[in-house]
């Protein structure tokens, strides 16, 4: 299968938009660590370890969101010098990256909802 430039160059407003995600996620996340240590009541344990976990798959998503940017250039490199059979595996791989990415997002959002019904069940309980 042989691709042209115009290929892989379609995918680079979508890393770009999916990386523009990922890191609003982080951000909100981190303002939200930051408002939970100056506050002084208590966290339960549970959501300290989902704030954990969030935070190791939203820097995976984001180093798999800008690997697969980084391989869709060098497709678009290889492509570009002629070597069509290693740019339509890098692309595959770069394809690869993304959904990997994808994925982790999906099981980011999961994490959070997961926080938000523990702080919904903590409500209850008062």
């Amino acid at each position: 299968m042989s691709i042209s430039l115009t290929t892989p160059a379609l995918l680079f407003p979508a890393i770009s938009l999916l990386l523009l995600a990922y890191t609003n996620r982080f951000f909100s996340l981190a303002a939200l660590i930051r408002s939970l240590s100056a506050a002084d009541k208590p966290i339960a344990s549970e959501q300290l370890k989902n704030l954990r976990r969030r935070i190791v798959i939203i820097k995976r998503m984001q180093e798999a969101g800008v690997s697969s940017f980084a391989l869709c250039v060098l497709c678009m490199i290889m492509i570009y010098l002629g070597f069509n059979k290693s740019g339509s595996l890098i692309f595959g791989a770069s394809l690869l990256l993304l959904l990997y990415s994808l994925i982790l997002s999906v099981i980011e959002i999961r994490i959070s909802v997961d926080a938000l019904n523990i702080h919904l069940k903590q409500m209850d309980d008062r």
